[in-house]
């Protein structure tokens, strides 16, 4: 099943929107194209600000691909996929713009890292957040630089190694992972909105140095997050996390 990836730019906002039919789940092809719509409004002047969303009002995005994940059968192949967040969080990282995520829903592994990767991030009271890699024989090892630098050592660590339960978005917003917190889709939308157009008439130039500044000390990720994606893609190989996505599969 296809995914898309669709942006458009009006009033001097950028917005871009993603969708899959399995909850938003991110195939390595969408990664890629994510990334690259990501770069592409980065480098639209008419863009002064990026607001990054899906589709859909139950699952901001799923994580990894069940599906391909469990395809992956050798190391080259799983570090190719696990790179595709990699490519997603560095473009967020790198754009010369603020970008404000719209997190409606729940938001699993990758799905938190997008989040985590945003300068600035709303969210509704559905939007509760997990870390579940380690229960399908892995680890947040691309996303987890993002994470924790938005909600430190400790809450990451939290979110990790308790990779079955949902922490609230209430407790996400207390970490620091979400700004603000709406009881409704369309309160967070009309944030969302006033954020955005106030950001749109501010000094372009100015945002570029400020974001520059706010990202300091991460000027290794490229490196960093590709090196991560090679942990990943070796363990995606092992019996153990084979038959544990076969399982979460099966309850899906």
């Amino acid at each position: 099943m296809e995914g898309t990836i669709t942006s458009s730019v009006a009033n001097g906002i950028g917005t871009i929107t993603f969708f899959h039919p399995q909850s938003n789940s991110m195939p390595g092809k969408q990664l890629r194209n994510l990334a690259a719509e990501i770069e592409k409004l980065g480098n639209d002047d008419n863009a002064k600000v990026i607001v990054l969303q899906s589709e859909g009002d139950k699952t901001f995005c799923a994580g990894a691909s069940f599906d391909e994940l469990i395809s992956i059968k050798d190391i080259d192949t799983g570090l190719k996929f696990f790179s595709g967040f990699a490519l997603v969080i560095n473009a967020m990282r790198k754009a010369p713009k603020f970008i404000i995520a719209r997190v409606q829903g729940k938001a699993v592994g990758g799905g938190v890292g997008i989040a985590a990767s945003a300068d600035y991030t709303f969210a509704t009271e559905a939007a509760s957040v997990k870390l579940s890699e380690l229960a399908v024989g892995i680890g947040p090892f691309v996303v987890g630089p993002a994470v924790e630098r938005k909600v430190g050592t400790s809450a990451f660590c939290q979110l990790t190694i308790n990779a079955t339960e949902w922490q609230s978005a209430q407790w996400a917003k207390e970490k620091g992972l979400y700004a603000e917190v709406f009881t409704s889709i369309t309160e967070m939308d009309k944030g969302i909105e006033t954020l955005a157009a106030k950001l749109a008439t501010s000094n372009p130039e100015a945002m570029s140095m400020l974001k520059k500044v706010m990202w300091e000390g991460t000027e290794n990720w490229d490196h960093l997050l590709i090196e991560r994606a090679g942990m990943s893609g070796k363990l995606v190989l092992s019996d153990f996390t084979v038959n544990a996505i076969n399982k979460f599969k099966q309850k899906a």
